[in-house]
């Protein structure tokens, strides 16, 4: 699959890092292996109106859990590339054309996780068949333990399958309405609350975010002072 950044100058940030300020950038959600979403093979699947984050891949359980105090700067959606009969019955079925965008939940107790932020909805269409990074114009503060999920409020064609059944997926539904697809349960709105019940095995979401995270103060070494 190919690669397309919609906008590359969101990233001049990391030039205004002080080198000695240690800020690092992770990649939250990446693993050795890039993850590749199917369609358009049959079964062609896509991720449909809903929210959800990856829950597990092999031994990692914590994949999309953020590791440190930061900014989310930017997020990447791997995407299949239908064929037009599929596009058309996905928009047709599934409340119109393809859409997602990166959430941020603050982990609550059962399952049951809140909106803490999220970034704008983008058009999924034009990046059909690649890897598609979207620069956030606005930087999302996240601290360590929140959750980075991916919120799609109509369909995505973003999701590999035929894995592991050490890999695993949540979703924000009702715990009796696991099999449904096609009813709204996409968080929009920050506050919103959902219980992530819905636990999706042998699949994979193929997204991960951009963390920088904040620098750490640094402090010149004895040596060092005394010479100045």
């Amino acid at each position: 699959m190919k690669r397309f950044c919609a906008v590359t100058t969101a990233f001049t940030v990391l030039a205004l890092i002080p080198a000695a300020a240690s800020a690092k950038v992770i990649e939250i959600g990446a693993t050795p292996t890039q993850a590749v979403p199917a369609c358009p093979g049959s079964p062609c699947l896509a991720v449909s109106r809903t929210t959800g984050y990856q829950a597990k891949v092999g031994t990692n359980r914590g994949l999309m859990t953020v590791p440190a105090n930061g900014r989310i700067v930017a997020w990447t959606i791997g995407l299949s590339k239908p064929n037009a009969a599929q596009v058309k019955f996905f928009t047709s079925q599934l409340g119109g054309p393809a859409q997602a965008g990166i959430t941020v939940l603050k982990v609550g107790r059962y399952l049951r996780d809140t909106v803490k932020a999220q970034g704008p909805l983008v058009s999924l269409a034009p990046y059909f068949g690649s890897f598609a990074q979207f620069p956030l114009a606005t930087a999302i503060p996240v601290r360590k333990g929140d959750l980075i999920a991916l919120t799609v409020p109509t369909w995505a064609p973003a999701l590999q399958v035929g894995l592991g059944g050490d890999t695993s997926w949540r979703a924000s539904r009702p715990r009796d309405k696991c099999k449904d697809n096609k009813t709204q349960t996409a968080q929009m709105d920050v506050g919103d609350k959902a219980q992530y019940y819905c636990l999706y095995r042998t699949a994979r979401l193929v997204y991960t975010a951009t963390l920088i995270t904040y620098p750490k103060k640094t402090t010149a070494s004895k040596s060092a002072r005394d010479s100045g």
